[in-house]
Order: structure tokens, then C-alpha cells, then sequence
């Protein structure tokens, strides 16, 4: 089977492309924008729409498939390539891309995915949102040319067992951080919620006291609204307001995150990104030590490495030192899903826990897409993507999760 034709289509991504400088630095929220100038280069506001490319390949016995370019939703932070702009990169998929792709035959993913992920024009490697679009429409056309499920076809290149269960599903609220908890809760998320404490003094509390509030309440909430059977891990990144809240002491911190466990209690608590060292090894570095920490004096608070976490080699490099219990595999960030299989895979071999993420700022397709390679890697939890709505995501990575094993226990059972 060959490619026969690609198309590239512009389309919408599921959220925005948020300037995470200027919020940090105390932007001052308008409505649902967010006053006064950019401050990363490439943003023309703070918040801007979110964008996104489809390319859609058609083979040559009629079937099409398709991946989506996307890019997260604070691009330009913490280490990550530039904001993701269609006027920007369209014309590289048209011009150059789509010459590369066409004629070529179609047969197994892996050799044909990491070709294109690692392919250069005039010297340059492609921008991670081009080789992650690219990547899921080889998969796709993979998957239709032997008639199998994208997880079947990973599972057999990557040599992994298929889940016969679904994934814990986290959920992010966004800044409805109440209002989208509850629909968590009532929809029986395995984690929530996120919750988006970006900014010291609006969310975190100076001294930490809105965090905990909020996680207290969020605890009772959990009581109120549930059964005892039903047991959440909850899941809070705080973009490392902790560290700025306690001016990085470490006693200060490990002191705040064992009063955070005590509230919690009795559901279990990952903190991502509670510290930026600024830099890569810092980084590295600071999460390290936090989880060294925490592990001699008994605290079971997970830390979740996230920023300047980017790329397939920087997740190999954060899991090698244990700097965190969780890595979050971010997969626009990475480039090709190929890399995200990839970093499933190392997190697992190495004993450290998978957190197959992403973006609100992803598209219905990415976030299929990421269901099957959950279904063939097994991390700890997979994102609902994309929105922040709790609903929009979690039903489509819920639906996708459940069809697909559906489709497999069939499979198994009769085939």
C-alpha cells in the first residue's frame, strides 16, 4: 500500500496557547484573557487561540488517514520550541513534507515514524508539532493497511502485551478548579484535578494557605459526593509555586508537603513541578533531592517531573537520576509518538512511574491516538485531552479506551 496524496488542513486545537511568563509574573486576569504584553517571543497576547494542522493521508485503495500538528498550550516555557503557528509551519508540511511522504509505501510504523522524526530540511530538524502530526497519520495508515487497532500495531513492533483494562484517566480543571472537580468526582475520574496553581499570590497563598484550603476542601467534596469505594489520587501541579513560596528551603517545603499529605489523607497525592530550578540540571537536581527527602522521612507525596522535561532524552535523563517519583511524558513536546512509546517504555524498564500526558491545547485525534499507545505501554495514568471542561476530554479518551479494549476482548475471544 502507498501514500498516494497528503493534505494539510489548518484546524482548531482544543484550547490556548497561554504566555506562562507573563502569568507567572502576575498577569491580571480580563474576562478569559488576561491584561498587559507578551512576554515570550512569538505570542502576540497572552492568551491566544489555540492552532492546529491535520494531515491527512490517502492511500492508494481509498483508505485515509490522518494526525494532527499540535503544540502545548504554554509553548515557549520552560524549555519547550516556540509557539506553533499554522501561517508559520504550514508551508514546510505543503512544500516539503507531503513530497517526502507521497509514493511512499506503507508497511510497518516504527522504521517509517523515526525516519520522519528525525528527518532535516536545509539542516534543520522539523518542529516537534510537524513530527508528532506526522507520526500519528503513519500510525493510522498502518493500522488500516494490516486492519488492526493502532494499539495492536504497537504492541507488535514494540513488542509489549496489550491492557486487558483501562488506564486511570487524569483530569484537568482548568482555572474552574471547583466547579470542574465536581464533574471529575461525579464522572468517577481515577485522578484529578490539576487544579492550575500558576500563580504564588492568587493560588497558592503566600505561605501555601489557598492550596490547602482548596485541597481541604477538595478532600470533604470527594466524601460528599462519593462513595467509600471510590478512592481519586489526587494530582496538583503548582508550576513551582512552592519552591517560590518557601524561597526554596527545602526543610520549609518537605514541612508543606507533609501538612498537604496529612490533608489529603486518606487519598493519595502527587505534586508536579513543586520547585523550577530555572535550567535543565537544576532541575534534575532539586527534584532529586525533594524526593530523597520525602522517601527518608516517610512522606508519600509523589513529585511529578514535568518542566524542562521535553524531550525523549531529557526523560531518560530525569528517570536515570530519580528525580521525581512520575515523569510526565508531555507528547507534542517529543516529538514523534514514536518517542513517546519510546519513554513509556524506559520509565517502566527503570522503575519509575509513566505519566502519559500532553496538552489541553491537543485535538480529539492526538488524544485517540494516545489512548492506543497507553493500551500497548501501560503508564501509571494518561491525560483527558484535550479542554479543560473535564467533560470533552474525558469522554473522548474514555470512549476511545473502552471501544478499543471492547474491540480486543472480541478479538481474543473469537479470532
Amino acid at each position: 500500500m502507498k501514500i498516494k496524496k497528503v493534505l494539510a488542513v489548518p484546524t482548531l486545537s482544543g484550547f490556548y496557547f497561554d504566555d506562562q511568563k507573563a502569568i507567572k509574573g502576575g498577569a491580571r486576569p480580563d474576562g478569559f484573557t488576561y491584561l498587559g504584553k507578551a512576554r515570550i517571543e512569538g505570542f502576540s497576547s497572552i492568551r491566544q487561540p489555540g492552532e492546529a494542522i491535520s494531515i491527512i493521508l490517502l492511500l492508494d485503495d481509498g483508505q485515509v488517514a490522518f494526525g494532527d500538528c499540535v503544540s502545548v498550550q504554554y509553548s515557549g516555557a520552560g524549555g519547550r520550541d516556540e509557539l506553533f503557528l499554522t501561517e508559520k509551519y504550514i508551508g514546510t508540511i505543503v512544500n516539503d513534507v507531503a513530497a517526502r511522504l507521497e509514493g511512499r509505501e506503507i508497511s510497518d510504523f516504527k522504521p517509517l515514524a523515526e525516519k520522519f522524526d528525525k528527518l532535516e530540511i536545509q539542516d534543520r530538524g522539523l518542529h516537534p508539532s510537524i513530527r508528532y502530526g506526522v507520526t500519528q497519520a503513519i500510525l493510522e495508515a498502518v493500522s488500516r493497511v494490516r486492519g488492526k487497532t493502532m494499539a495492536e500495531v504497537i504492541a507488535e513492533e514494540y513488542k509489549t502485551k496489550l491492557s486487558q483494562k483501562p488506564i486511570p484517566v487524569f483530569t484537568q480543571t482548568g482555572d474552574e478548579r471547583y466547579s470542574n472537580a465536581d464533574k471529575a468526582i461525579m464522572k468517577r475520574a481515577e485522578v484529578l484535578p490539576h487544579g492550575l496553581i500558576n500563580n504564588l499570590e492568587s493560588k497558592l497563598g503566600k505561605k501555601g494557605e489557598l492550596l490547602a484550603k482548596y485541597l481541604l476542601w477538595l478532600r470533604e467534596r470527594v466524601k460528599k459526593l462519593s462513595s467509600a469505594s471510590y478512592k481519586p489520587v489526587f494530582h496538583l501541579d503548582v508550576y513551582g509555586t512552592i519552591g517560590l513560596a518557601f524561597h526554596n528551603d527545602f526543610k520549609k517545603i518537605v514541612s508543606y508537603i507533609k501538612r498537604l499529605e496529612e490533608i489529603s489523607s486518606p487519598y493519595k497525592l502527587r505534586l508536579e513541578n513543586p520547585v523550577d530550578g530555572g535550567s535543565k540540571r537544576n532541575q534534575i537536581k532539586v527534584l532529586k533531592e525533594l524526593r530523597q527527602r520525602l522517601e527518608a522521612e516517610k512522606i508519600n507525596v509523589e513529585i511529578v517531573a514535568d518542566e524542562w522535561c521535553n524531550t525523549l532524552e531529557d526523560i531518560k535523563d530525569f528517570v536515570d537520576e530519580k528525580a521525581g517519583h512520575m515523569v510526565q511524558i508531555k507528547m507534542p513536546d517529543l516529538g514523534g509518538i514514536n518517542n513517546s512509546i519510546e519513554a513509556v517504555l524506559y520509565c517502566k524498564e527503570k522503575g519509575v512511574d509513566a505519566y502519559l500526558g500532553g496538552s489541553c491545547n491537543e485535538t480529539d485525534k492526538s488524544a485517540r491516538v494516545s489512548v492506543h499507545i497507553a493500551l500497548a505501554t501501560h503508564p501509571e495514568q494518561m491525560l483527558a485531552k484535550p479542554g479543560m471542561d473535564v467533560d470533552g476530554g474525558l469522554m473522548i479518551v474514555r470512549n476511545e479506551m473502552r471501544r478499543t479494549l471492547s474491540l480486543l476482548s472480541y478479538k481474543d475471544e473469537n479470532l
